[in-house]
């Protein structure tokens, strides 16, 4: 909940900023800003959380803790490169690719009732989760690709 709660707070407030400080609404810069924020946020999990989200992948993965501290430096790479507007796009693309390629070790740790803070099989939401984060991982989707990559190619044509 504290990843959605930072995107939409940290979108309402870049939004009112930017509307102050350029005279007009930057929608997908503001969008840009939260995501990068909301990415900080889970990299400070990856750190916070590593035994807990090496947990969310199958045994059979190897080096589970390794790729844990791998995709938090990946997602802080990605909330830096969100930001600057040479890489928007191509950051905009891997993390559409990045997001559902994570999104079966949600599946995972849903049926296999993982919880990531406490580092436990015993998380009380289960498989009912995926009721809610399907939706979200959507929802994120959907966000990157309207404020990094659909913006962006909507710019360049009214330019030509």
């Amino acid at each position: 909940m504290e990843t959605e709660i930072t995107l939409l707070s940290v979108f309402f407030i870049s939004l009112v900023v930017i509307k102050f400080t350029r005279k007009e609404y930057d929608v997908a810069l503001a969008g840009r800003i939260a995501m990068s924020a909301m990415l900080v946020l889970t990299t400070i999990a990856h750190f916070m959380f590593t035994e807990g989200m090496a947990m969310m992948l199958p045994d059979f993965v190897p080096f589970r803790t390794e790729l844990i501290y791998l995709t938090g430096v990946l997602e802080l790479m990605a909330a830096i490169g969100l930001l600057i507007p040479k890489y928007q796009v191509l950051t905009g693309w891997l993390l559409l690719v990045f997001f559902v390629m994570i999104f079966p070790s949600n599946i995972y740790a849903a049926l296999n009732h993982v919880d990531l803070q406490e580092a436990t099989y015993t998380s009380e939401e289960g498989p009912a989760y995926l009721f809610y984060r399907i939706p979200l991982q959507i929802v994120y989707i959907v966000w990157v690709y309207f404020s990094s990559i659909r913006n962006h190619q909507i710019s360049k044509k009214s330019f030509l």
